[in-house]
């Protein structure tokens, strides 16, 4: 049985970290690593340039400050174990504290015997609605839109909140879950179908 997520309505916008960067930038992030690799002293560097984003990242999943904190120092802690493990692939290194990020989220969730939480704005119905292109004409207002996400799987969930809440192009969230660029665009147009589907089953009670 899939858990319910806890839906938490957000006043006020938080802004999403984008991490596009160029090859020389990459490169330059890369030598970076590579140095903290030899001389862990070095993390300092890249726990100052991700902070930040990761906590952002984690706040948008628990809305939280306290719970954040805990969990972006614990991303950070384990980053910095595994770093002799990371291995450059052409992305930034921020894709991977995501994936970290995201694991350590779930796993406090799961021990914690709670509910997921996700953050959604009135925006998102719009949102939504655009990506539907809305021929039939759906009925969707915020507290439809609360069912639905609880009714998806946990990681149908962290697709819709990259792609559509969090407004990441389909290269980053294909990064940040380990995809291909085309693999991510396919689950997104399968998780919109189902979308679709259960808004059609709301609107027809």
């Amino acid at each position: 049985m899939v858990r319910q997520a806890n839906i938490i309505i957000l006043n006020k916008r938080m802004a999403t970290n984008r991490y596009t960067m160029s090859h020389m930038e990459l490169e330059e992030e890369w030598r970076l690593i590579q140095a903290a690799q030899v001389n862990p002293q070095r993390f300092a560097v890249l726990y100052s340039k991700y902070y930040e984003p990761i906590f952002r990242f984690i706040y948008l999943r628990c809305v939280d400050e306290d719970l954040s904190a805990d969990l972006s120092s614990q991303t950070f802690f384990k980053a910095y174990q595994k770093l002799n493990t990371y291995t450059f692939k052409g992305v930034p290194f921020s894709a991977w504290l995501y994936i970290i990020a995201i694991n350590e989220v779930n796993q406090h969730f799961r021990k914690a015997n709670k509910n997921r939480v996700v953050a959604l704005e009135d925006k998102f119905v719009e949102t939504i609605k655009y990506e539907f292109d809305n021929k039939e004409e759906l009925e969707i207002n915020i507290e439809k839109l609360s069912k639905v996400i609880q009714m998806l799987k946990p990681d149908e969930i962290t697709i819709i909140e990259l792609r559509f809440f969090e407004e990441r192009p389909f290269k980053e969230v294909a990064d940040i879950l380990g995809l291909t660029e085309t693999n991510a665009k396919v689950k997104v147009y399968r998780i919109v179908q189902k979308m679709k589907e259960l808004f059609n089953g709301l609107n027809r009670d």
